[in-house]
């Protein structure tokens, strides 16, 4: 007994447009401009949540890869600054006497980033909103 006529035409288009895409590296052209997009926008973040005293903490962020490597997509970013991880976790003063807490822009700055990210991704990959449709 036959329920109806299954007819994959319209998937088969979709799949080969889909293919397309994906033989021409438009998708991974979009997807690297994203990545690059959330790279600057990282480094935004890290630098205005950075405290200041000179100054120079905060001028030494970069971003030191921001592409696909390895497998995956990442963005790498530095600050080469040796006291950066005692401003960012918190250390005792020189006679130890005391604790001076943590900033923790670092850990902030991540949490605002991740939070972003769905607006960021996005709009790169806006041109291939008709593939699902």
């Amino acid at each position: 007994m036959a329920i109806g006529r299954i007819d994959d035409e319209q998937f088969q288009a979709w799949a080969n447009r889909v293919k397309q895409k994906i033989d021409t590296e438009e998708v991974k052209k979009q997807l690297s401009k994203s990545v690059k997009r959330i790279g600057t926008q990282a480094i935004r973040q890290f630098k205005s949540n950075t405290p200041v005293d000179t100054g120079h903490l905060r001028r030494s962020w970069r971003v030191k890869d921001a592409g696909f490597t390895g497998g995956s997509w990442s963005i790498e970013l530095t600050n080469g600054v040796e006291y950066a991880s005692y401003v960012e976790r918190g250390h005792r003063t020189r006679g130890g006497s005391s604790w001076v807490p943590g900033q923790f822009f670092m850990k902030n700055s991540l949490n605002e980033i991740s939070s972003q990210l769905p607006d960021l991704i996005t709009p790169g990959l806006w041109a291939f909103r008709d593939l699902l449709s």
